[in-house]
């Protein structure tokens, strides 16, 4: 067993991803691709609104190589996240890539814009979703709902489009069945250390020896384990997300005084629209019966005024 840096930290991911190496490796297996280079792109959205920590992310300019040989250049936009409220920062975040004139290329009849996938790490499960990875591929259909594939893939469908891979880390449970459930296997929070979180705990024998790149991956994640500036910083985001998740707490137990007490107004305004109804019915009973407006009101010890209020209406 070997003691390594916990990636769902966002300064051990980072740290990990700024590897070449190690980032075609990963993406090379989430995409199910060959990359043959990878190129960490500055991104232009600024992380403003709420903590710095939320939500982080890398834009990678990516090199595919298809089985024919050809190649093409995807826009890679890699989120990850602990928290389970982040679908709307998400989707800003999508947008400002689009627009970026950086993402257009152009030929000779018009421009468009660089393929994109977008990939989320989770650090929570969505809804009821059993599977860890989830692959979203947009397709095209015709009236009838037959698949479209003549002229497909085409520049102009696919700017408009985007396919996406959701990996949900709490649903990573050690079972190494393939390529992609090997490299994943560093997030699999089941092996964090019982002294603290920040470590998890790896069976190296897992990982044959010969497989340099889930060696170097193992190295860096142990190199990122006796940093003490690493580990500091680790601290950091621990501290960060404690007060995240108190706040969380405060703001949940406020809305649900809020729900409690307007369940409460709710019940009161019933009481009182049925109180008043009932009012309603006696004093067009005794009117029916002759009694004057005074004499309803001194009968009922209420204000001439609304007895005139309610006889009046009917």
């Amino acid at each position: 067993m070997i003691n390594v840096a916990n990636p769902i930290y966002d300064i051990v991911f980072k740290y990990l991803m700024e590897d070449e190496r190690i980032a075609r490796t990963i993406l090379s297996a989430l995409l199910q691709k060959d990359i043959v280079k990878v190129e960490v792109r500055p991104h232009e959205y600024s992380n403003t609104k709420r903590d710095t920590l939320s939500v982080f992310r890398i834009d990678f300019g990516a090199t595919i190589r298809e089985a024919d040989g050809s190649e093409h250049l995807i826009l890679i936009e890699l989120q990850k996240t602990w928290l389970p409220t982040e679908t709307l920062r998400f989707r800003q975040y999508l947008g400002v890539q689009y627009e970026s004139p950086r993402n257009i290329v152009s030929d000779s009849d018009d421009q468009y814009a660089i393929p994109m996938v977008a990939v989320y790490l989770l650090g929570h499960k969505v809804g009821d979703i059993e599977e860890p990875v989830l692959y979203v591929r947009h397709r095209s259909y015709d009236y009838n709902g037959q698949e479209v594939t003549k002229g497909l893939p085409n520049p102009f469908i696919d700017s408009l489009t985007h396919d996406s891979i959701i990996v949900q880390i709490p649903r990573l449970h050690g079972k190494i069945n393939n390529r992609l459930d090997e490299v994943l296997s560093i997030f699999d929070q089941t092996r964090k250390s019982k002294l603290s979180q920040q470590i998890l705990n790896i069976d190296d024998s897992l990982y044959p020896e010969d497989d340099i790149e889930m060696q170097r991956i193992l190295r860096r994640l142990l190199m990122a384990a006796t940093d003490a500036e690493m580990r500091m910083d680790m601290n950091v985001e621990d501290e960060y997300f404690s007060i995240i998740e108190q706040r969380d707490t405060d703001i949940l137990q406020k809305d649900r005084r809020i729900a409690e007490q307007n369940v409460e107004i709710a019940a009161k305004n019933e009481q009182l629209s049925q109180k008043d109804e009932q009012l309603r019915k006696s004093i067009l009973l005794l009117a029916k019966a002759g009694l004057s407006p005074e004499a309803i009101a001194e009968n009922l010890n209420i204000n001439i005024n609304t007895v005139l209020i309610i006889t009046e209406k009917c």
